[in-house]
């Protein structure tokens, strides 16, 4: 069961990374590329401050700490114990693939970019539920398959990322609310 799932995934990734064009090529690397999305960021700060006032270290803690256990979930766990090779690191698909940019890391599952960028999204889309967060959720959506266009990540290791984000997101979001009404109430 499992080795037809990771063929599924090599040909659905094989099949996306070639629908590349040299016009998208630039796109998909900036969308990747973690330190252009800083004034997005900062944005986002300045977002909560507007919501919420001085009360606004709940929420930037628990943003932070949802980004560190996405990132801790998917580097420090997920890919030093299943250890799969990334698309770009794979002998077996060398003359297949298109690789763009660089390709960092030996293993890939799961994806970090889909954990970080969709934790970040989902916890703005669990606060606000406003037009804003749903463009939020599309932008980690195009960061995720930038991953896969440039040769770095497989499908799976996407869809696994972004449900990894979602759970800390929401987790984390859940915990939160729940203390601060438990304030409120004293």
């Amino acid at each position: 069961m499992l080795e037809w799932v990771l063929e599924l995934d090599e040909k659905i990734f094989l099949t996306l990374n070639g629908l590349g064009s040299p016009y998208l090529d630039t796109f998909m690397i900036w969308m990747s590329d973690k330190y252009l999305w800083i004034p997005l960021y900062l944005y986002l700060i300045f977002r909560l401050y507007q919501q919420e006032g001085k009360k606004l270290l709940w929420p930037l803690i628990t943003l932070i700490v949802v980004i560190i256990c996405t990132d801790q979930t998917t580097a420090g766990f997920m890919k030093p114990y299943f250890e799969r090779l990334r698309p770009c690191k794979d002998p077996a698909l060398e003359d297949l693939i298109v690789i763009i940019g660089e390709c960092r890391g030996k293993f890939g599952f799961a994806s970090g970019h889909a954990a970080n960028s969709f934790g970040l999204a989902a916890f703005f889309y669990f606060k606000e539920r406003s037009l804003f967060s749903k463009g939020l959720l599309l932008w980690a959506a195009i960061v995720s398959y930038s991953r896969v266009y440039l040769g770095v990540h497989y499908p799976a290791d996407i869809l696994v990322g972004m449900l990894v984000g979602v759970f800390w997101a929401y987790v984390l979001y859940a915990t939160m609310k729940s203390f601060r009404l438990r304030a409120k109430a004293y």
